[in-house]
């Protein structure tokens, strides 16, 4: 076989085995906003 027709057998190979893996799970992580208390009406400046 001729080198190109090699190359281009090799790449096929290695998308096909590439195609096949196991998928890995994406671990996410997010962050919970933090949650600040409103001020509350005194009736200072009445």
């Amino acid at each position: 076989m001729s080198k190109s027709t090699k190359i281009v057998l090799a790449l096929g190979l290695v998308a096909f085995a590439a195609a096949c893996a196991p998928k890995q799970e994406e671990v996410v992580y997010v962050d919970e906003p933090a949650v600040t208390v409103e001020p509350t009406y005194t009736g200072k400046y009445k």
